[in-house]
């Protein structure tokens, strides 16, 4: 049987439906049979998160996502994932708090990396998370460096984002202008660190390796639920 999911979700909910269908998809290639793994969603308020991040509340911010995580754990989920990147920048707090284990998006994301053999990423995701650490600090701790657009790229991203991408909005135009971003910057790889860039974004779109944090945190979610 497989452990029950839990899913800190809507931020936006563009991607936390690709949580949902990437996991159960990815059960049925596996395992070919219909006991798929229970999934509780807690979607939260994408506004007042966004609200607490801009203000830089970080105590309203971690009890925020703290009720989630407190109704995920009353729902009985055996494990939690937050689906998206900007939460991870309390995750070590949050994780704390929590009565159940956490996969975090960043390591999930720095093994991959060390897999590649990568030495130096960019980091594209929003702004608060570009201009975060918590990236920067993980990654770090792997031996590996980190570095973000720039100023104007980053409000770039971070419009493209919040304007076009959590609306299921994706534009040809908007697809190139990224491509042409991250293909100035020499880099081994490329963080997709907004779990909505991989809506917009593929690895056929660019030679450089992307690094899709959606796909990696979901199939680490999958694995641990099928874990013995």
């Amino acid at each position: 049987m497989a452990k029950r999911i839990g899913i800190i979700g809507g931020i936006s909910h563009e991607s936390t439906i690709k949580y949902y269908e990437y996991i159960l998809k990815k059960y049925y290639a596996r395992k070919r049979n219909y006991h798929f793994p229970e999934i509780v969603i807690f979607s939260l308020d994408l506004k007042k998160l966004m609200e607490f991040e801009d203000r830089k509340d970080i105590d309203g911010y971690i009890r925020y996502i703290r009720e989630g995580i407190k109704a995920l754990e009353k729902a009985g989920a055996e494990f939690i994932v937050i689906a998206a990147n900007s939460p991870h920048s309390v995750f070590e707090v949050i994780e704390k708090m929590a009565s159940v284990p956490m996969i975090s998006i960043v390591e999930v994301a720095a093994r991959e990396a060390e897999k590649w053999e990568m030495k130096k990423l960019l980091l594209t995701g929003i702004k608060y998370t570009m201009q975060s650490s918590f990236y920067q600090d993980v990654f770090n701790k792997h031996g590996m460096e980190v570095i973000t657009p720039s100023e104007e790229e980053q409000d770039e991203i971070n419009k493209i984002v919040f304007n076009e991408l959590v609306l299921g909005i994706f534009k040809q135009e908007t697809r190139a202008k990224l491509i042409n971003m991250i293909n100035n910057y020499e880099v081994d790889g490329v963080i997709l660190g907004c779990t909505e860039l991989p809506l917009i974004l593929d690895q056929e779109d660019t030679e450089l390796k992307l690094l899709n944090t959606l796909v990696l945190h979901a199939r680490a979610a999958l694995d641990f639920a099928l874990a013995g």
